[in-house]
């Protein structure tokens, strides 16, 4: 056996000590957990689809991802928790226009603000949805303008609150069609709609997915989407933009946001496995189904969508002095 001199003995134990402090550190490293915040109740449309997404990502970074939901305050809850998170990419937020773009338009006491999240990546996009109760006399856009206008009493249009998308939307497209509406607050969009159904509301803007059916049944009758160009899943649907009213063109989105401040590698290491997710069959299958319509790209497409979202929401939240507490 080879003798080893006293310095060669003390190297090898200070090595020897030193091994189980540095393997812990690799470990962890590999098995740390992403939790995606869903600041929503479970089983919703947006929650399963991060599920989805969630799992697709976890087999492209190697490590788990779980969903973690926190509900409350209209999505304030969840942002917030993110928004105090540590800034190493362990947690996300999976953000919205409502959670994000139209609290921090509509609240002046918000326990967070715009800057305090880094864009990851946009997901997808919805349209709303311009429909009524198929006994209403109007085909098309242009015969619902001249229903609605022919009328003794404004239009009464379903909403999911005040200051959501819904609301927002239906103040703009009364002034840019010209004629009187009223908005009316209902807990859930499967509220809405059977008001709708029923004729005691005349106007929906719910997602087409939620609708469909009964169009197809011939119950109600969508005119048009707010999409920028018509839906592969819905082509006999016209747009807004192509009967007219361009200015209507509209959206709800879904994104990952992490708190500012987390590193840029970070960043695109998250958002390289998030694109990839995107690209699954199952994924696109279930984006199809919900009525959305997949969005990515890099960080940057995020900031212009919330560009886009106060240019367009914001007039119409301070012209109606819209303020929630």
């Amino acid at each position: 056996m080879p003798r080893i001199s006293r310095r060669q003995a003390t190297a090898l134990i200070a090595g020897a000590l030193a091994a189980p402090l540095g393997a812990p550190a690799i470990v962890r490293a590999r098995s740390s957990q992403i939790f995606i915040i869903v600041p929503y109740a479970p089983g919703g449309s947006i929650d399963s689809l991060m599920r989805s997404i969630a799992k697709a990502m976890a087999e492209t970074l190697d490590q788990p991802v779980l969903v973690d939901n926190k509900p409350g305050a209209n999505g304030i809850v969840g942002s917030q928790y993110v928004a105090r998170a540590p800034k190493d990419g362990s947690v996300l937020l999976a953000g919205g226009t409502g959670p994000i773009s139209l609290n921090v338009l509509l609240r002046k006491n918000l326990p967070y603000k715009l800057e305090d999240f880094a864009s990851v990546a946009m997901l997808c996009n919805g349209p709303l949805s311009l429909t009524v109760n198929a006994r209403t006399p109007a085909t098309d856009v242009k015969s619902f303008i001249a229903y609605a206008k022919g009328r003794d009493k404004p239009l009464f249009y379903a909403t999911l609150g005040p200051g959501s998308v819904t609301h927002l939307f239906g103040i703009m497209m009364g002034k840019s069609m010209g004629f009187a509406v009223t908005d009316v607050a209902y807990r859930n969009n499967p509220a809405s709609i059977m008001e709708t159904l029923s004729g005691e509301c005349d106007l929906n803007f719910a997602t087409p997915a939620a609708v469909i059916e009964h169009a197809r049944g011939g119950q109600l009758r969508i005119l048009a989407l707010s999409s920028d160009k018509r839906m592969a899943s819905y082509p006999e649907i016209p747009t807004l933009a192509e009967s007219g009213y361009p200015d209507l063109t509209a959206s709800f989105w879904t994104a990952l946001h992490a708190p500012a401040g987390t590193p840029r590698d970070v960043i695109a290491r998250l958002n390289a496995a998030t694109n990839a997710a995107m690209q699954k069959t199952e994924i696109a299958n279930q984006l199809e189904t919900d009525g959305l319509i997949a969005d990515t790209g890099a960080p940057e497409r995020l900031d212009a969508q919330l560009t886009k979202d106060a240019a367009l929401w914001g007039p119409v939240i301070k012209a109606q002095n819209i303020a929630l507490e």
